[in-house]
């Protein structure tokens, strides 16, 4: 058998997720519909890594339908839903390599697997196929003719290589388009972290506070909705502007000591290490949730969790109750890893409509586009409006326009 999935028959249950994520993911139905009458991709061969759930799986679906070859995998071991994957390797021309729960170890193998089949595009995650194709595998980056990343950890490690002049093939940043950054990773992350978090503790929000540490997209979205449901915000920054704008937006700031002995939930969104450090986990109150919802579990300094803890034991799926010398406790969720993703199931389909979308057309734009050099390049502007069009068109929402007088007055003074 084709792929590799931890259990084929599976498929059924997957298959009707990825029915009712279609029917709600009308701006990639349009774009299917049109790509596969052109078949740009037909010859070539796409490797993919994004957490692998029932949005994911419409995209590949409309990566096959323009022609080409899908080799996918997950970019998080615990982001797999293995019923999805199931139906998805079913499907003629995917080839899936995932399964929940695997080592880092299996993890890897599972990316070596997909680079195996000399993918000419990339579609990635967090950046895991950039690394290995920078690094163990860069075997097989002769064959890249390019590639879209999806997230803004993904995004920091390339930004890193084009400093260096490292990038072995061009590479377009999807995580900094308007249609990404400002729907998906506010809307989307601030939605669905609360979604998993209150699915998984089935505890109550209002009237508790929740510590939100960084103010980037991310972090405004999950501010912005524990504020919807009834919090009081703290929010913890290293950079001035974010923490003046977040104190305008009416939270509290403060930094993360100050913070650890108020907050009942704690949410990271960071894309950096030990954000919730030793100095803050010997002040938590007791009792405190502490999630993340940056790419990797290295947010929470879970080490730190150990050492000062007693005990650790499961007390629930996805939680995990660390007890202190002095009595006090606290609660990680789904082992510091992306808690949307990892204890619930990602973004909502509207909002991925508008991701996917942009990975489907930056892809194309790729193989579209002639002497791109080894960099990171931005999403050309036309594909982010095209993409907000197609959104409005869907939603039935008509735009005003320009008369001349006006056009010509903008000229003027431009």
């Amino acid at each position: 058998m084709k792929g590799n999935v931890a259990d084929p028959g599976l498929a059924p249950e997957g298959r009707k997720k990825i029915a009712w994520v279609r029917s709600h993911m009308p701006v990639m139905a349009e774009i299917e519909e049109g790509l596969s009458e052109e078949a740009p991709f037909a010859g070539y061969k796409i490797g993919v890594s994004i957490h692998l759930e029932a949005k994911t799986a419409r995209l590949a679906q409309a990566l096959r339908a323009a022609g080409g070859e899908v080799f996918v995998t997950s970019s998080n071991p615990l982001s797999t839903q293995d019923d999805v994957a199931a139906a998805l390797n079913e499907e003629e021309g995917i080839t899936v390599y995932s399964r929940w729960g695997v080592s880092e170890k299996e993890y890897e193998s599972q990316l070596e697997h997909v680079l195996s089949h000399e993918p000419d595009l990339i579609v990635d995650d967090g950046g895991d196929l950039v690394k290995q194709l920078h690094g163990p595998l860069s075997q097989f980056s002769d064959n890249i003719i390019g590639g879209a990343e999806e997230t803004t950890t993904g995004v920091h490690r390339l930004r890193a290589l084009d400093r260096e002049n490292e990038l072995k093939f061009p590479m377009f940043a999807v995580n900094d388009a308007r249609m990404k950054y400002l729907f998906d990773n506010r809307y989307g992350t601030g939605q669905s972290t609360w979604d998993a978090i209150t699915r998984t503790t089935n505890l109550t929000v209002a009237g508790s506070t929740a510590v939100v540490v960084g103010y980037g997209w991310c972090g405004r979205g999950i501010a912005k909705i524990a504020d919807g449901m009834g919090a009081n915000v703290i929010v913890v920054e290293v950079d001035p502007v974010k923490a003046l704008e977040a104190r305008m937006d009416g939270h509290r700031v403060m930094n993360i000591e100050d913070a650890a002995p108020l907050g009942d939930f704690f949410v990271t969104s960071t894309g950096n290490i030990n954000v919730i450090p030793e100095r803050a986990i010997r002040k938590l109150k007791d009792g405190a949730v502490l999630a993340n919802s940056g790419h990797f579990d290295v947010e929470i300094d879970i080490d730190a969790l150990e050492k000062l803890s007693t005990e650790r034991e499961t007390v629930r799926e996805n939680v995990e109750r660390f007890t202190f010398e002095d009595g006090r406790e606290a609660f990680l969720l789904a082992e510091g890893r992306l808690v949307n993703l990892a204890a619930g199931d990602g973004h909502p389909a509207e909002i991925m409509d508008i991701s996917f979308a942009l990975q489907a057309l930056t892809v194309k734009h790729v193989l579209d586009s002639e002497g791109l050099e080894d960099r990171l390049y931005q999403v050309p502007d036309n594909v982010d409006r095209r993409v907000a069009e197609m959104k409005l068109k869907s939603l039935d929402v008509d735009l005003d326009e320009l008369t001349r007088a006006q056009k010509d007055y903008l000229r003027e003074f431009n």
